[in-house]
């Protein structure tokens, strides 16, 4: 049994994450880790926050994960990214549905880590796959059949070149995250937590993602400890975070297993810091949550593995005067790949 601190979004405002693409009609539905801990950091510098040298502010997280909750006062569901692991079908027409399963509820998510084939449970009952859920709690649906909780509705803008107004307007489109009910996202967090508490006030004044100048991404939060129930003599590690690898060595071990199944993202963007804000960072890959990786360590889990990178570009007179820091430490939990 592992317990970590747990702050739930309830998202006041709509919410608009860029891609890789940066295209403002598309948004993704999810932040990562290392977003979200620039962000912390950047709270923590505007309130005069001594940042550390290396970057590293005691504390770990998660990235952002969908929950469900009805009404203010009822009890959510929560989920975690569904692992990528095979899953064995004896009915071959739910390879779509598999191939949909982006989310895990908790209580299929432990059996999951303990090495429990939830392909029975599919195979028993096909109700529980619920569009990119996977859960024993049914999911309300709206008046189309949907259970997506998390919507993604698009809303045309227009844009005017200059203050005056005389410069020709130009549509283009925002789309925009909503939430269903009380639901929203959340994350999870382990070592000392201080300094995200007090930065997590502030960005929620703040807000997340883009688009905040015209009121995107509010939201009101809460904390409270949740426990996940970890097996013993797990094979294998599953991340829950953005991971970036401390060394190449590091990584050779990891991936030292024929069961080991990964995705990976790139990740660089915008400075977002006057005057830089024209310049943009040095790019890294680093490996999506729920990829599996080899466990050959005897050390106590969960555990943080990881970096945290420096993206400042050298560019001449031009280079930023201070750091651009990408955290890429991740909670990392045994998993199970075989009972």
């Amino acid at each position: 049994m592992a317990t970590f601190k747990i702050f739930k979004l309830h998202f006041t405002a709509p919410l608009h994450i860029s891609d890789s693409h940066e295209e403002s009609d598309v948004s993704m539905k999810t932040i990562h880790s290392d977003t979200l801990q620039a962000a912390l950091m950047s709270c923590l510098a505007k309130t005069g926050q001594t940042i550390p040298e290396n970057g590293d502010l005691g504390f770990v997280t998660s990235s952002l994960f969908p929950y469900y909750q009805e009404k203010s006062d009822s009890s959510p569901v929560y989920f975690l990214p569904m692992p990528l692991m095979p899953i064995n079908l004896t009915d071959a027409t739910l390879g779509k549905k598999i191939k949909s399963l982006q989310w895990v509820e908790v209580t299929l998510f432990e059996k999951l880590l303990a090495g429990y084939d939830l392909s029975v449970d599919i195979n028993a009952n096909q109700d529980i796959i619920q569009d990119s859920y996977l859960a024993q709690t049914s999911l309300p649906a709206d008046i189309n059949g949907s259970k997506e909780f998390i919507r993604s509705k698009v809303a045309e803008r227009v844009s005017i070149e200059d203050r005056t107004g005389r410069s020709d307007a130009r549509p283009y489109y925002m789309d925009r995250i909503l939430f269903k009910d009380y639901a929203g996202l959340y994350f999870l967090a382990t070592g000392k937590t201080d300094l995200l508490e007090k930065a997590i006030y502030l960005l929620s004044q703040e807000g997340i993602g883009s688009n905040r100048h015209v009121g995107f991404g509010f939201f009101d939060y809460t904390v409270e400890d949740v426990s996940l129930d970890l097996p013993s003599g797990a094979n294998h590690l599953l991340s829950l975070s953005l991971f970036i690898p401390e060394s190449k060595q590091q990584l050779q071990q990891m991936l030292a297993s024929e069961d080991v199944a990964y995705d990976f993202i790139r990740r660089g963007g915008w400075i977002t810091t006057y005057p830089y804000s024209t310049l943009r960072k040095n790019a890294i890959y680093g490996f999506l949550p729920g990829s599996v990786f080899s466990f050959t360590t005897n050390a106590s889990v969960p555990m943080c593995l990881g970096k945290i990178v420096d993206l400042r570009p050298t560019l001449g007179d031009a280079t930023p005067s201070h750091p651009i820091w990408r955290n890429g430490k991740s909670i990392m939990i045994p998993i199970k790949l075989k009972q």
